[in-house]
């Protein structure tokens, strides 16, 4: 399912997919919501062993010993292929944090949101202060037609308090196969009790792009996620805001703040609508350079003034895109240090619907800095919201035997000089869910900031 579509036209049409596919992806790090998905992958042929190598007959006896003794003697019959399954599991995540083994439905299942569809209940979640709550139904998903309203919290899935749970294991228990269903405890902001509701699973399909014409003629684009449609939706909506108004535009925010990466070539693509030549990313492995992607002319803003926001969400192809802007000198970016998700998984495909995500790429901006473990750091800061007391933003370098970056990499730090700040404003809100025309409208700080960093560059043309 890799898409050549890194180096388009607006008007050059997607080529088609190849018989045996490399779907090549930034793996964000968390799951932010139950639309939103992790990055994704790169797709290669079955594993081989090298000719040669000499297998570790130590640890293989030891793995079936304890096979063995497990098998014969824990208090309980334990299925043997449970055992391996779990053995495989365990050997490929101690590698770091984003590699992983996929046995069948967990590999459909990512395959599917990398397309931007999969098998749910059509609502999109944000973790808060350890409180699962609902941003939004999707427009005539199932969680919508039952009356979920935005705001109310759900405070258990078949009967299972949600509390304490990663994000990541609640939205898969929200998912499954179109036609299933799945009972949640739907809590009002103002209500003692919660009600009691059973959904049916649909296939649900989500867009990645929305945007607004603001004052003054700018342009707002937030790309949610970089799935396989991104680039045509991300066109669709630039063509839909410039035929709004016979005004030109006059410049561009585009929003990647909880942006948790997803398929490269899409990336690239989003990239490109902002470059007319030059290194979007490189890649290396063991040290050396694999891959060095460039940008092509005719893109849709390579002329506009542009500022991105991004915040410690923003992880993987987003944090390539806001990398590359800002190493061209192309963007102002805005907002908190990202979230250092630097690195390219590979999707093996292992046969019978098994595959393995392994991670085999760190990938650098077009000046060579190292985002893996550092991520970007914006010119002008806005920081988020504080949580609860005793809370903290938790990035990839916080992260369990996270991959680190080498030595002698460059240190993540802005090309230029950053410019003064605007005043200080009230602690805002967060990423506002509704953008107004008018940003001073809004409670949400960044998203002011970026609106005034960019009208102050357009008074200086």
């Amino acid at each position: 399912m890799k898409r050549d579509d890194s180096h388009h036209t607006q008007s050059r049409p997607l080529r088609p997919q190849r018989k045996r596919p490399r779907l090549r992806v930034f793996l964000g790090a968390f799951a932010l919501s139950a639309v939103s998905f992790v990055g994704g992958v790169f797709f290669a042929g079955n594993a081989r062993a090298r000719p040669g190598d000499q297998g570790p007959h130590a640890i293989l006896e030891q793995l079936a010993r304890v096979l063995t003794l497990v098998e014969n003697e824990y208090v309980d019959p334990v299925e043997r292929d449970r055992l391996l399954v779990g053995a495989i599991k365990g050997m490929v995540a101690e590698l770091d944090p984003h590699s992983a083994y996929l046995p069948p439905e967990e590999n459909a299942l990512f395959l599917s949101e990398t397309e931007g569809k999969f098998g749910g209940v059509g609502i999109e979640v944000e973790l808060r202060d350890e409180q699962v709550i609902i941003v939004a139904p999707i427009e005539g998903g199932p969680a919508e037609r039952a009356g979920v309203q935005p705001g109310e919290r759900i405070v258990s899935i078949e009967g299972e308090p949600v509390r304490g749970q990663s994000l990541d294991r609640l939205v898969k228990k929200m998912r499954g196969a179109p036609g299933s269903k799945v009972r949640l405890a739907i809590l009002p902001p103002d209500a003692t009790s919660p009600r009691q509701i059973t959904l049916t699973r649909e296939i649900i399909r989500v867009s990645s792009v929305v945007g607004r014409r603001l004052l003054d003629d700018i342009a707002y684009l937030r790309v949610k996620q970089f799935q396989g449609t991104t680039s045509q939706e991300f066109l669709r909506v630039v063509a839909s805001l410039r035929s709004s108004n016979s005004r030109p535009l006059q410049g561009v925010i585009l929003d990647l703040r909880n942006n948790p990466g997803g398929l490269v070539d899409q990336a690239t693509a989003v990239a490109d609508e902002f470059l007319t030549s030059g290194v979007i990313y490189s890649t290396r492995q063991r040290g050396k350079i694999t891959e060095e992607v460039s940008a092509t002319r005719g893109g849709a803003f390579a002329e506009l003034p542009t500022v991105v926001l991004v915040n410690e969400y923003s992880a993987s192809a987003s944090e390539l895109v806001a990398g590359a802007l800002q190493d061209h000198q192309r963007a102002t970016v805005v907002g908190a240090p990202t979230f250092g998700k630097g690195s390219v998984q590979t999707i093996l495909d292992l046969g019978a619907g098994n595959g393995m995500k392994l991670t085999t790429q760190r990938y650098y901006t077009p000046l060579g800095r190292v985002i893996q473990a550092s991520g970007i750091q914006p010119e002008i800061r806005v920081e988020a919201p504080v949580g609860l007391p005793g809370s903290r933003i938790v990035r990839e370098k916080d992260l369990d035997n996270h991959l680190p970056p080498r030595d002698h990499d460059p240190p993540a730090v802005p090309p230029s000089a950053a410019p003064p700040a605007p005043p200080p404003l009230d602690p805002d809100s967060g990423v506002a869910r509704s953008v107004p025309e008018d940003p001073a409208q809004s409670k949400d700080r960044a998203l002011l900031v970026a609106y005034q960093t960019l009208l102050a560059r357009l008074k200086k043309k």
